[in-house]
């Protein structure tokens, strides 16, 4: 990934917020019979790892050995910034359309598991997380289903774990930019209903001018 090092994040609650924001990841790998990529979600783990499963009619497990290396890309907020947004462009006409984004890029070594008790407790601690998030004190729960169905669903995946070996991150959000140019994006950004990026360029800019050293 091309990563200008003002454009870095290495913050690990950053990086860790911005996972549990976009959890469903691209799992990129080489396969016997070329590049594969993988659209799943996938959840942090204790030990640097992520867990996740897959449908067993998903040819990935056949194709990747133990331990191969994967990618897993994991996009956050992104959208077009148009140089109309900047007030200096009345000024020099020195600017061109950009693109902003966030993204976290895990490299890590797959494993897969075929056992009943690693794929329930794969299933449990995902749909555990979302469902909560989802429906609260009613979340769905796997004793909510009938045990013989549990069984049949569970016997069709797999589990997978990847162990961490790197990790780059990406946030692109105008901070290169002249203080009236970045609100000025915000704002155009606000203004075509892009609240999401408008609001985590705002976070960006409050969080960096909140700092000691003003970086």
């Amino acid at each position: 990934m091309y990563l200008p090092p003002h454009f870095e994040q290495t913050d690990p609650a950053a990086i860790a917020a911005l996972i549990e924001e976009a959890p469903l990841a691209c799992l990129v790998a080489q396969g016997t019979g070329g590049l594969l990529a993988n659209h799943l979600p996938l959840l942090p783990a204790p030990g640097e790892r992520l867990i996740g499963h897959i449908a067993r009619a998903n040819d990935l497990h056949r194709q990747l050995a133990e331990g191969q290396e994967v990618l897993a890309i994991f996009r956050g907020v992104e959208g077009y910034v148009s140089p109309n947004d900047y007030p200096s462009k009345a000024e020099h006409h020195r600017h061109v359309p950009t693109w902003n984004y966030e993204v976290v890029h895990v490299q890590g070594r797959i494993s897969f598991q075929h056992d009943e008790h690693t794929k329930r407790a794969a299933v449990g601690l995902l749909t555990r997380l979302h469902e909560r998030r989802a429906n609260g004190a009613a979340a769905w729960r796997m004793a909510d289903a009938p045990p013989d169905y549990m069984a049949m669903m569970l016997d069709a995946i797999v589990a997978l774990r990847i162990d961490i070996t790197g990790v780059l991150a990406k946030s692109k959000l105008s901070q290169n930019r002249a203080p009236a140019d970045l609100d000025g994006a915000i704002a155009g950004l606000e203004a075509r209903g892009d609240s999401a990026l408008a609001g985590r360029m705002r976070r960006m800019r409050d969080t960096t001018s909140a700092s000691p050293a003003g970086e």
